[in-house]
């Protein structure tokens, strides 16, 4: 699976954000973290603003604070904003019907592989994937 930018920056910074939802980021230093466009991600926080997971929060010392319900809020809440997760495959047209029953077969693979990656992405809270980052990073301080 192959996702946008826009929806790979959109859980870098809500996960950024609801690591620490007390605290507030500007959008500059959620991309420099990262090494992504300011820009870029200003229109992606729009977005998520939208949502009501994430508050703009203006005036001297502004920036964005995660508002959604960590524990709730899955990988694929953030994703669905972006994009759609389904397969789209280029197939020529097929000659005959053994052509068509091939093509009918693929497309019947590649939604039963959309349905589960939606299924895992779903499962997957943002609580539950910041717990493994930190466990990773305590273990990689370790080494």
């Amino acid at each position: 699976m192959k996702m946008h930018k826009a929806s790979l920056f959109a859980l870098y910074a809500v996960l950024e954000l609801a690591s620490d939802p007390e605290r507030q980021l500007s959008a500059t230093d959620i991309a420099d973290k990262y090494g992504i466009s300011t820009h870029h991600l200003a229109k992606i926080l729009r977005t998520l603003v939208r949502s009501g997971l994430v508050q703009a929060v203006r005036g001297a010392g502004g920036g964005y604070r995660f508002t959604g319900v960590v524990n709730r809020t899955t990988l694929l809440d953030i994703i669905e904003l972006f994009e759609t997760l389904e397969s789209e495959l280029d197939i020529p047209t097929p000659k005959g019907q053994a052509g068509e029953a091939v093509i009918e077969e693929l497309q019947s693979i590649t939604r039963e592989i959309d349905d589960l990656t939606k299924a895992v992405l779903d499962t997957i809270t943002l609580e539950t994937a910041l717990n493994s980052a930190r466990l990773r990073a305590k273990l990689a301080a370790q080494e």
